[in-house]
């Protein structure tokens, strides 16, 4: 099982980002996926997570309206929007994925993708 993230990098305040989250050795179509966030000195916290349908999303209320949570199945592959960035949401981003959604959004998934880095600037 592996979960590749990626699209993390270097922003100014105000700006977007999107992260992906490719899936080998696993079947999103099966599984929730999610996001979470690790800043320095921190604990890791969730973000944002949805079903295997993608119709059903839950979002952390520090990024409601502004991070999207979505998914291809086909594709086997997750995203994460994020729009207007703040210098909080600096950290390393992970995806994760699990059959059942509340470990997903209690931060101890089955399965940790390795993390891509955001950077936001004021």
């Amino acid at each position: 099982v592996q979960l590749q993230a990626s699209g993390g990098g270097s922003v100014q305040a105000g700006g977007s980002l999107r992260l992906s989250c490719a899936a080998s050795g696993i079947s999103f179509s099966r599984r929730g996926m999610g996001w979470a966030r690790q800043a320095p000195g921190k604990e890791r916290e969730f973000v944002a997570a949805d079903k295997w349908n993608g119709l059903d999303t839950y979002y952390a209320d520090s990024v409601k309206g502004r991070f999207t949570i979505s998914r291809d199945n086909a594709k086997n592959t997750g995203y994460l929007q994020m729009n207007d960035l703040k210098p909080e949401d600096t950290a390393a981003y992970y995806c994760a994925a699990d059959r059942f959604l509340i470990r997903i959004q209690s931060v101890r998934p089955d399965n940790w993708g390795q993390g891509t880095l955001v950077t936001v600037s004021s």
